[in-house]
């Protein structure tokens, strides 16, 4: 009596995902859904912003140091940056999400060690300092939020410093923008005024110093009641119908295969 042939081990793998059935192009499309897209963090507005962060400490150490020559220079250079990033990200569509993380985050670094520095220099109140403070410190405990539930998983270090992989992108609103442009009209005019010693600028100061308290509160408000404020980005999706069309064309390759 012969022996029955033996009948080789099915694999478990349903055969419309197993990977022999799969063409190039299917291959091609899942890789695009599942695999987070990169985006190219290494342009000329983001380097100038990335410059600008660097010249923050520089201009902190000349305040303390009353170099104030120095200082005005170095902040000079930095408002000089800010417009130009932006133009140019603008004028050649190079703007990215890291962009929008980095240029806001620059101009709080500057605007950190300005407040610090100009407030341990007794140059501006310790009420105003810690005002302005107290709001970046709480924007920036929001954005490390932000950042975090938005990572598309595996959720690691690694891929949250990646600022390649674009999760969440801010937005700043509109009175955000002008606090901004007055609480640097304020450091610079505060760091002027130890040059320009002719002219006395000590009402223009005081006058400056509430309207940016009140912006400050004002933007600060703003973050927490605009819908617009932080945009989650979500990773793209297949169009309608196109998996479905995906499904049988796998369907069929296994097919032919199987005739094979």
């Amino acid at each position: 009596m012969s022996t029955p042939p033996l009948r080789a081990k099915e694999s478990k793998i349903p055969k419309i995902l197993h990977p022999s059935t799969l063409t190039k192009k299917v291959q091609s499309k899942l890789s695009t859904v599942i695999t987070p897209k990169k985006e190219n963090i290494y342009t000329i507005p983001n380097i100038l912003t990335f410059s600008r962060i660097c010249a923050s400490p520089f201009i902190g150490y000349a305040i303390l140091h009353d170099q104030h020559a120095l200082a005005l220079g170095l902040f000079a250079y930095a408002g000089i940056t800010d417009l130009l990033d932006g133009w140019i990200a603008r004028r050649w569509k190079l703007q990215t999400v890291v962009g929008t993380i980095i240029d806001p985050m620059a101009d709080k670094m500057l605007m950190t060690v300005l407040v610090v520095a100009l407030g341990m220099k007794g140059a501006l109140p310790l009420w105003l300092a810690i005002l302005i403070l107290g709001r970046d410190v709480a924007l920036a405990i929001s954005a490390i939020y932000y950042r975090w539930i938005s990572l598309p998983p595996p959720k690691t270090m690694a891929r949250y410093w990646d600022f390649s992989l674009p999760s969440a992108e801010v937005r700043p609103t509109v009175i955000s923008k002008w606090n901004t442009f007055l609480q640097l009209g304020l450091m610079g005019l505060t760091t002027v005024a130890p040059v320009v010693t002719a002219v006395d600028f000590s009402q223009s100061l005081t006058v400056l110093q509430y309207v940016v308290a009140t912006t400050t509160v004002w933007s600060g408000a703003s973050y927490v009641f605009s819908k617009d404020a932080v945009k989650i980005l979500t990773q793209p999706q297949q169009k309608k119908g196109e998996g479905k069309e995906n499904e049988k064309e796998v369907v069929v390759e296994g097919e032919k295969k199987r005739e094979l």
